[in-house]
C-alpha cells in the first residue's frame, strides 16, 4: 500500500498534534518539522479540521490543536479522509476472473486487503503515541 502525500501529511499532523497534548502548533512549525510545503499542509489541515480531528485558531497566535479522541480515532479514520484503501493494480477484483490463476490471486489479494484494513482500523492514535514514545 502506497499512501498519497496528502494522506501521509494528515497522519503526520494528527500524530504531531496529538503528541503535543493540547498545545497549539502553527502550520509553519509542522511544515518545517516534516520538511513539507506549508501550502500543501494547509489544505490537509483544513480537511482534518472539517473532520473534527483538529481545531484551528486564526490570528497572530493562531495554530492548530488536536481535538479528536486519541483512544477511538484509528489510522484508518485518518487515511479514509484522503483516499480509498485499495491494492494498487487490482481495482477490478470484483469482476469475474477468466482463469483459475486470476481467481486464486483475486481471493488472496482480497484477503490481504481485508487484513490490512482490519489492522489499520485496530491501531488507534493513542497506540501510535505509545509506539512513538518507545521508539
Amino acid at each position: 500500500m502506497k499512501l498519497q502525500q496528502s494522506t501521509l501529511l494528515g497522519l503526520y499532523a494528527v500524530l504531531e498534534l496529538a503528541k503535543a497534548g493540547g498545545e497549539q502548533l502553527s502550520a509553519a512549525e509542522i511544515a518545517q518539522k516534516f520538511n513539507v510545503s506549508i501550502n500543501h499542509l494547509a489544505k490537509v489541515l483544513r480537511i482534518l479540521v472539517k473532520a473534527g480531528l483538529l481545531q484551528a485558531a486564526r490570528g497572530a497566535g493562531g495554530g492548530y490543536r488536536f481535538s479528536g479522541n486519541s483512544k477511538r480515532t484509528t489510522l484508518m479514520d485518518v487515511i479514509e479522509l484522503f483516499e480509498p484503501v485499495l491494492i494498487e493494480g487490482f481495482e477490478d477484483l470484483d469482476q469475474p476472473q477468466q482463469t483459475d490463476v486470476e481467481a486464486g490471486l483475486a481471493v488472496a489479494l482480497v484477503e490481504i486487503s481485508e487484513m490490512m484494513e482490519a489492522t489499520l482500523r485496530s491501531i488507534t492514535l493513542r497506540t501510535m503515541l505509545k509506539i512513538m514514545e518507545r521508539a
